[in-house]
């Protein structure tokens, strides 16, 4: 057998060295070069004879491509399996990141020990001993009694002997300290952490074992690592919540089986993680005496909706140049929609200080805040509530226009679920039939929307 050739390559200009340097001679960056191993060629004979590989490929056409679905089994949550798109698919490989402290071993040692029970499952632990792992299972009363565990942080090691105890699920915790022998770098450098995320990938594909990988994140809650880690897996989520939040939630960036920014909820508590089934109903904690510039929208997460509560500040300002903070929205649509509603709305604040704050955490990235954005803003500077029983949604243009949003139909319905009565939503958006216990004002324009208030 061949020895593996390995190269020096630049991630930035893509130049090869036969040595590493700091600095890359053609585009002189710096710390840019990393170790890549290169796949021998198939020689002239084996060509020749036909041979070119291990498996030999096939070619057919796209309609004899069989469209069955792939049997998913459950992960024992059903908010990690709506993250997942419906279930764990057999051999994917899903890459799980989070903040230190999140909980992503906790989440999936409670899965781990609920599929041992259904499956062969092994739980392979590469940064705690097993002692350790037994500790935390026996503070959150799991039952280990056919979990199976491994200690090892070499790859080949890890798959060598997967293929002998044949389980239908395996975990990694953490790619970031597993390594190859062929590979001369430390573990977690870019080469390391490309090279066995892709060992470990075709390896799963191969041999229909569905493997979980929990990576590092950076200091500013991106994952660890080489972009192409998260290009090679099927599924990159991310397990987010602050040290002072119960709360934790978990959304997909990436996922070849189902939707994207799917949003799962759960709560820490001292037996572990547990689902929460009404997301809802904890990001409308509201306070009791009704105040100022509060208005619930209904946001889409992933194939559901979502009712949060946002809340403006708007105050005479003592400085020359007034405060814009945005927690949860886009700071520059916030600047954006403050002209806007100067320019149709004909309120300015260009003399005010402006806080803007998402209840409970969420990051709201779609448009559909717009509208109720600005009714806070109004709400808290006429110094007048608006009804609690009142939720908003819609997006605003630069010329004052309301325009619709996807699923409005369904955002309104869940509204009327939780106890709302009346909604402003974009005309777009009106429903054809009457929705009882719900009346919806539709709006074309700013305009319309401030005088409904």
């Amino acid at each position: 057998m061949a020895k593996a050739k390995t190269a020096y390559v630049c991630s930035d200009c893509g130049a090869d060295f036969p040595r590493w340097m700091g600095q890359c001679g053609e585009c002189h960056a710096w710390n840019t070069i990393s170790e890549v191993r290169l796949a021998a060629a198939p020689s002239a004979r084996s060509v020749r004879d036909g041979y070119a590989g291990a498996v030999a490929a096939q070619v057919q056409t796209l309609a004899s491509v069989d469209l069955s679905e792939l049997p998913r089994f459950s992960s024992g949550f059903a908010e990690f399996d709506r993250v997942l798109g419906g279930g764990i698919v057999p051999g994917s490989a899903t890459l799980i990141g989070g903040n230190p402290g999140a909980g992503k071993s906790t989440l999936l040692l409670q899965t781990m020990c609920h599929m041992a029970n259904h499956m062969g499952a092994i739980y392979v632990t590469g940064e705690e001993s097993l002692q350790q792992v037994a500790m935390r299972a026996k503070r959150l009363y799991l039952p280990t009694d056919k979990l199976k565990m491994l200690s090892e942080t070499n790859v080949e090691t890890i798959c060598t002997l997967a293929l002998k105890e044949q389980p239908k699920i395996m975990v990694v915790d953490s790619i970031q300290v597993m390594h190859m022998a062929d590979i001369q770098s430390a573990p977690g450098s870019v080469s390391q952490v490309r090279e066995s995320a892709a060992y470990l990938t075709r390896f799963a594909k191969q041999h229909q074992i569905a493997i979980l990988m929990v990576g590092h994140v950076t200091k500013d809650g991106s994952l660890a690592g080489p972009k192409v880690l998260e290009h090679c897996v099927d599924c990159s989520v991310l397990l987010d919540g602050s040290a002072d939040s119960r709360y934790r939630t978990l959304r997909g960036h990436k996922n070849r089986f189902g939707a994207v920014n799917e949003l799962g909820i759960f709560a820490m508590t001292g037996q572990g993680l547990k689902e929460v089934n009404n997301p809802s109903a904890i990001f409308l904690s509201r306070a009791e005496e009704h105040a100022a510039g509060s208005v619930v929208m209904v946001i889409w997460e992933g194939t559901r909706p979502l009712l949060v509560e946002l809340q403006a500040l708007v105050d005479q300002s003592p400085l020359g140049n007034p405060r814009r903070v945005a927690v949860g929205l886009d700071q520059n649509r916030l600047n954006m929609l403050l002209a806007v509603l100067h320019r149709h709305g004909g309120l300015q604040m260009a003399d005010q200080d402006v806080f803007v704050n998402v209840v409970g955490g969420v990051k709201v990235t779609e448009t559909s805040a717009d509208l109720t954005l600005l009714m806070s803003l109004v709400s808290s500077f006429k110094n007048r509530a608006l009804p609690e029983d009142m939720v908003v949604f819609g997006e605003v243009g630069l010329s004052g226009e309301i325009r619709p949003v996807p699923n409005g139909l369904e955002r309104i319905s869940e509204a009327a679920k939780h106890g709302f009565s009346r909604a402003i939503v974009p005309y777009g958006n009106r429903p054809k039939q009457p929705i009882e216990g719900m009346k919806v004002d539709a709006v074309k324009t700013l305009a319309e929307a401030l005088e409904l208030l």
